[in-house]
């Protein structure tokens, strides 16, 4: 962990940089997978598969069987968690329906605009060691409540063949339609122009190694939308000595436990509760069962004391965290004044994980600075505006000699001519 105190702001960009590899590091090997899938289609996915997954499978598609026999693998408990953060992502991301919007611009024109679901799109999920079946609830819930016709999922499989049975029971659950034991590059890959098994879809969504990110903006390239650039885990916190250094620890050590790539990030205006955070981390780390990953990841932490709440919050939004964890007596700076954050959460009994998993907001959210310009998955996420339009006689007159003067003014007489024709026609 690196401890530094009232940084220059010149050195900011220095301190707060990711611990990601550039796109040039990953993006050859993004090109030659995609181009094998692309041409080879299921041949190619099962090179790949055996490569990075080390197993060689019959059929990468997941049966009705296999679905019913995880739901005897888990616990009720866990089922009844499950469901209880399924309905609190409904009533969040259902609170978020919109009505169709409808005016008169001007007598005669009228104009709408109506929501349409996304009809195809792709969840990928990631598995290893830590099967992400949360994230399914995540993207599968507002998928069905904005009315997407087909979801398709993809996961990699564990060296028996296998997907992880909460992965299979929330994806039925949220009626998923079909389920791929596939994973990485090459799942994004079939996603993006389809296999003989794999069906082609129209946006893809879900979190990812570096990897990932780089095939899904690839993706992009061959009319696949995305959710966003998302990539390794990172949370960043501000805090005093009114917050609990046990808590702020163990918030930092959640993410970082995420994978080795992932960052962690603690502002104070005070040195000493830096340092008592720093303590629990040390008490904390070795009872943590990923606590090698979590370590790796603390190399690329930030304990950083700053002279005042301004330039703390000057720092909070140049760095452009997914999750922003505000726990301070003068939290209403921060809450009246985070511009780019993913996700905030606010107060001692806040914890990052809520988010997670069952308070009801979404957790597939921007990360490496990208909360600059994305927001995190929501209903619209799912869906298009699509516009509308009526004109009666009254309306084309009295809009029509505008359009015919600035169509002639761009030098598009056809344009121009489409408008008059029909005001012709009226005399």
């Amino acid at each position: 962990m690196k401890k530094i105190i009232n940084p220059d702001k010149n050195k900011w960009e220095e301190i707060l940089r990711r611990p990601t590899k550039s796109v040039e590091d990953v993006e050859k090997t993004v090109y030659q997978i995609f181009g094998e899938v692309k041409s080879k289609g299921n041949e190619a996915v099962a090179k790949y598969t055996q490569l990075f997954d080390g197993i060689s499978l019959e059929t990468e598609i997941v049966s009705e069987e296999e679905i019913k026999a995880a739901e005897t693998k888990i616990s009720e408990e866990l089922k009844e968690a499950i469901n209880l953060a399924k309905n609190n992502i409904e009533r969040f991301h259902a609170a978020q329906e919109t009505d169709k919007v409808s005016v008169e611009t001007t007598p005669g024109v009228h104009c709408w605009q109506e929501k349409k679901a996304i009809q195809k799109i792709g969840l990928y999920i990631p598995g290893g060691t830590a099967p992400l079946f949360s994230t399914i609830l995540m993207l599968a819930v507002p998928a069905k409540l904005a009315g997407c016709e087909e979801i398709v999922l993809c996961s990699p499989p564990d060296k028996k063949g296998e997907l992880n049975p909460a992965i299979l029971y929330t994806a039925n659950l949220c009626g998923v339609s079909k389920i791929f034991k596939v994973g990485g590059i090459q799942a994004i890959a079939a996603l993006t122009f389809g296999t003989e098994t794999i069906p082609k879809v129209y946006k893809i969504f879900g979190p990812g190694n570096q990897f990932v990110t780089v095939a899904k903006q690839l993706a992009t390239k061959y009319n696949v939308a995305i959710d966003m650039p998302a990539g390794p885990s990172e949370l960043l916190v501000v805090a005093d000595e009114s917050a609990n250094a046990a808590f702020v620890a163990s918030d930092l050590l959640s993410q970082a436990e995420h994978g080795i790539d992932s960052q962690v990030i603690l502002i104070s205006l005070s040195e000493p509760f830096l340092e008592d955070v720093e303590k629990e981390i040390i008490k904390q780390l070795p009872e943590l069962p990923r606590n090698e990953i979590a370590k790796a990841a603390m190399e690329n932490s930030r304990l950083i004391v700053v002279k005042d709440e301004q330039e703390a919050l000057e720092m909070i939004n140049e760095y452009g965290p997914e999750h922003f964890i505000i726990c301070l007596k003068n939290e209403d700076v921060f809450i009246d004044g985070i511009i780019n954050a993913g996700s905030v959460f606010i107060g001692n009994f806040t914890p990052e994980s809520a988010g997670d998993y069952a308070s009801g907001t979404n957790h597939t959210l921007p990360t490496n600075g990208y909360a600059k310009q994305y927001s995190g998955v929501n209903l619209d996420s799912f869906m298009r505006a699509v516009t509308f339009q009526r004109i009666s006689e009254e309306g084309i007159k009295n809009i029509g000699s505008a359009i015919e003067l600035m169509a002639e003014a761009e030098g598009l007489q056809a344009h121009k001519n489409a408008v008059t024709l029909r005001l012709n026609s009226l005399k």
